[in-house]
Parts: structure tokens; sequence; C-alpha cells
């Protein structure tokens, strides 16, 4: 079956994990390659020469979470997508994961439909970007121009920093951002290394409402 792609599931919960595998069993053209109870059992199953096309990736697990591992993943083999799946559903968690190289987040009582456009969506552009997503990184954005929200002070962003954010979510030239930000990364002025997380945010707010509106019209 040469369509056919192959999932990993990480997840130290066996009922669960198992379950899950029989789940995705039924839907046609994906098949689970493995399954896994953590981040360093996952890597020990890891074979090189057959690689799983999306690994479904719990975030709290003993040994090596799923920041760290998908962390992994993203050094070691870029090309493999990450499907966050988690009953977290804090913006700091689903933020981290994005930063760690998360392709896309899934809640854990999310229905069994989402979970299969999810992975039509990463195979099909790349990326799952949901509802959820795009609420928890606008709340995120709006945090760091609030000078006293946590956020905004553990970024440590500058006066540049800060306006350029500002300037990218307003509505007069977000247009303009977007297009730089989705197109072409490279023009965007350079700031510190703190800044690479919020690029990276507004990207995918961008992404997402463009995904977003494309499904509403489609």
């Amino acid at each position: 079956m040469p369509d056919t792609k192959y999932i990993a599931i990480v997840d130290d919960h066996t009922l669960f994990r198992k379950g899950l595998a029989s789940l995705i069993a039924v839907f046609p053209d994906y098949k689970v390659l493995f399954d896994a109870s953590t981040g360093k059992d996952f890597i020990a199953q890891l074979n090189p020469k057959k690689l799983p096309d999306i690994v479904l990736m719990d975030i709290s697990m003993p040994e090596m979470d799923g920041f760290a591992t998908c962390e992994w993943l993203k050094q070691n083999h870029p090309s493999v997508k990450v499907l966050a799946l988690s009953t977290m559903d804090a913006e700091t968690a689903i933020i981290k994961m994005i930063k760690c190289g998360a392709k896309g987040y899934v809640l854990k009582d999310a229905d069994l439909s989402e979970l299969k456009l999810a992975f039509s969506e990463l195979m099909r552009v790349g990326f799952y970007y949901n509802d959820i997503v795009s609420r928890k990184v606008m709340q995120s954005l709006t945090q760091l121009v609030d000078d006293k929200s946590e956020l905004s002070a553990f970024m440590n962003l500058n006066e540049n920093e800060l306006t350029f954010i500002k300037l990218a979510c307003s509505e007069k030239i977000s247009s303009f951002f977007s297009s730089i930000i989705v197109s072409s990364p490279v023009l965007v002025p350079r700031f510190s290394s703190s800044s690479v997380l919020v690029l990276e945010l507004l990207r995918i707010l961008v992404v997402a409402t463009v995904y977003s509106s494309y499904c509403r019209t489609s």
C-alpha cells in the first residue's frame, strides 16, 4: 500500500494508547506503526529507515515528556510531523509545543472526526491549527504587548520588538506583515532570539485565519 501513512502514538496511559490504536485502525490509508509509553521508549523504537509520518504526542509523561521528545524530533528527524494530543488546554502548553516543533494540537476529548481531519491536513498542507490554537495564540500575542503580563516579562522584549508586534497585529497593516511572515520570513527585521517564537506565533495566527476563511468559503 504505497499511499499508507504511518502513525506512532506516544502516551504513558496504556489503555488510552491501545484504544486509540484500535480506532485509528479503521481509518483508511492510515496504520499505526508502533506505540510507546514515554519519549525515551519512542526514541528506542524509532527506526530511521522507516519513520512514522505523524507522531501523536502526549505532553505529560515520565522520563522524557512531550516537549523534550518533540524538540528531539525537530533536531533529528524534522520531516516527522508531531500532532500534540493532550488534556492540557493552557496557552503555555500549546505555545511551548509549537515552539518545540509541533505542527498541530488536539485535545484528548476531541471527536474522532477531528483527529481524522488533523491527519489529513497534516499530510496535505503540513499543519493543523484549529480554533483552540488560534485563540490561544491571539491571547499570547495580546499578553506580549501588555507590560504587566507575566508572558511579556518572561520574553523581555525590547521597544522595537514590541512596536513590531503592535504593528503586525493592527488592522491597518496586518495584511502587509502577514504576507512577509508567511511567504518571506527572511524579510522580517532581525531582532533578538526571544522574538523567534513571536514571529512563529504571528505566522501561525495568519495561516490559521486564512485557512479557516478558506474552509468557510469552499
